[in-house]
């Protein structure tokens, strides 16, 4: 099946490959990091949550462990296949409305909120905000302050691969062009993506825009954001 590619977005390596460059089989590979506890200790116990790019279900699986019940969306039918347990939808996010249905949580992670195309980040935060209840909260993942000037950079995950932000060139209009890639000793994956780095400021007016606002940064590096609907 052909997948039409995001325009600027491009991935390499085994495997299907989604409209956004992400590959399935890389992400049926990673590790869950510390996301999951940081989102239990953020959202009451049992919360329905809706997680939007849920991906495998790389946090899917271990929120479901945790009690909660998660509605899964993701533009590709080839990672919703992998995801158990949970309710999948798939669409793109930004276009996504299920007709006034109303979640405790909504959570927005995988810096989706820096995409590229502002139309793009507009529609996906009126997404947040349109499917979280009036006393339910949004949970969103943003970049590190240092992401796109940091480059290149690499980590090597304990579990034995490596992991390498190769450049972020600016493209145009506010957006960089970021290319990352995955060693594995098997396999190795590439992703190039545009992103748009955003101040403290610049996310608080997009939340703003959207109607909503930030409750509490949730981690010392403000990467973890808790929002809501404003008053």
């Amino acid at each position: 099946m052909t997948v039409e590619m995001r325009e600027g977005h491009e991935g390499t390596g085994p495997g299907a490959i989604t409209p956004d460059g992400c590959a399935v089989e890389l992400y049926e590979r990673l590790p869950v990091g510390d996301e999951p506890d940081i989102i239990a200790a953020a959202v009451p116990a049992g919360a329905h949550i809706l997680e939007l790019g849920s991906g495998v279900g790389r946090m899917t699986h271990p929120l479901l462990e945790r009690g909660f019940t998660v509605t899964a969306v993701d533009e590709s039918a080839d990672m919703l296949s992998r995801v158990r347990g949970a309710r999948t939808i798939c669409g793109s996010i930004e276009q996504l409305d299920l007709d006034g249905e109303e979640f405790d949580v909504v959570m927005l992670a995988s810096f989706l909120v820096h995409a590229g195309d502002e139309e793009v980040r507009r529609g996906l935060l009126r997404t947040c905000a349109r499917h979280v209840a009036k006393d339910g909260c949004v949970l969103i993942q943003r970049e590190g302050e240092d992401y796109h000037t940091n480059v290149p950079r690499e980590r090597v995950d304990p579990s034995g691969f490596t992991v390498r932000v190769v450049s972020a060139e600016p493209v145009g209009n506010g957006a960089n062009s970021v290319r990352v890639e995955y060693d594995f000793p098997d396999a190795r994956w590439t992703q190039t993506f545009l992103a748009r780095p955003l101040t403290k400021e610049q996310f608080e007016s997009a939340l703003q825009e959207a109607g909503l606002e930030v409750d509490a940064y949730l981690t010392p590096d403000r990467t973890w954001v808790r929002a809501v609907p404003k008053a």
